[in-house]
């Protein structure tokens, strides 16, 4: 991909979309040319608010000034549409996860290299302020070598604000596809690859009750783990624990600290591109 712009189309017109398409006005690159959905009355409102078109994810994929194709769709269907959108000859960029399963994720990216294709999957968070300065900081040895690290995020779920909470709680979604992809990566930038992991899931609750202003008093059925453990082992030898979890009311544990021999790093939100970071050690905080 050489060319100065690219033509961008969105598969997906829910709650996610409306970052994607307002971020796209934001780069001289990118020109945002179509969207769809299943729900068309979603597509068309996106697409009017936006100063695009609409059309049907089949006219979409058939268009021949569209270069990349940005994949919003359920997490159960990513890789359905993102092999759909290769098959089209177009790049794509998926929403995380990229697959619910390592078979389906593996098949996208040998597709897309056999088709001389690109892929692109979220999130693009460890590439900001935030996050860059905490990689710079270990680098440049500050903390000394990593030796450890924790990482969490849990809540009491998503239902009590998101307009269509129900397929947070459907296979492919629950905290750790939704959430930890955002800790994962942040962890895998800051420590190198993942040696080997151990872990334990539990499903707090059978249903949950939205209280989100459109889905009030909603049941949501529960299919998929709510609470998850787990223990990591880096190449480089440093340990990580990772919490993810919708079943916790309150918490005051930190998102991300990085424990090295001589200082440790508290690191911002990995699910935005700033933030403040911390260094502490018995000589100074920073």
């Amino acid at each position: 991909m050489t060319q100065d712009s690219l033509n961008i189309g969105v598969i997906g017109c829910g709650n996610i979309s409306e970052i994607y398409l307002t971020n796209c006005r934001r780069f001289a690159a990118l020109n945002l040319v179509a969207v769809s959905d299943m729900d068309m009355d979603k597509a068309r409102a996106k697409a009017a608010a936006h100063e695009v078109e609409a059309c049907s994810v089949a006219d979409l994929l058939a268009r021949a000034d569209i270069d990349v194709v940005i994949n919003l769709t359920i997490p159960a269907v990513h890789a359905e549409v993102s092999q759909q959108v290769i098959a089209a000859g177009k790049h794509v960029y998926s929403e995380k996860p990229l697959a619910t399963n390592r078979q389906d994720g593996q098949a996208i990216v040998d597709m897309a290299v056999k088709n001389d294709l690109r892929v692109g999957c979220a999130p693009d968070t460890f590439l900001g302020a935030g996050l860059q300065t905490c990689r710079k900081l270990i680098d440049d040895g500050w903390l000394g070598t990593p030796l450890a690290a924790t990482a969490s995020f849990v809540s009491s779920g998503p239902e009590s604000w998101h307009p269509n909470p129900g397929f947070f709680y459907q296979p492919g979604a629950g905290p750790l596809f939704d959430m930890a992809p955002y800790y994962l990566t942040s962890l895998i930038n800051l420590l190198g690859p993942v040696k080997r992991l151990v872990g334990m899931a539990s499903q707090g609750f059978a249903e949950r009750i939205a209280t989100s202003p459109s889905r009030f008093g909603e049941r949501i059925p529960v299919s998929t783990p709510t609470h998850v453990s787990a223990l990591l082992e880096f190449h480089s030898g440093a340990t990580a624990q990772l919490l993810c979890s919708f079943d916790v009311p309150a918490s005051n544990l930190p998102r991300i600290e990085i424990y090295g021999e001589q200082a440790s790093l508290s690191v911002p939100d990995p699910n935005i591109f700033g933030g403040d970071v911390y260094l502490q050690s018995p000589q100074h905080d920073t």
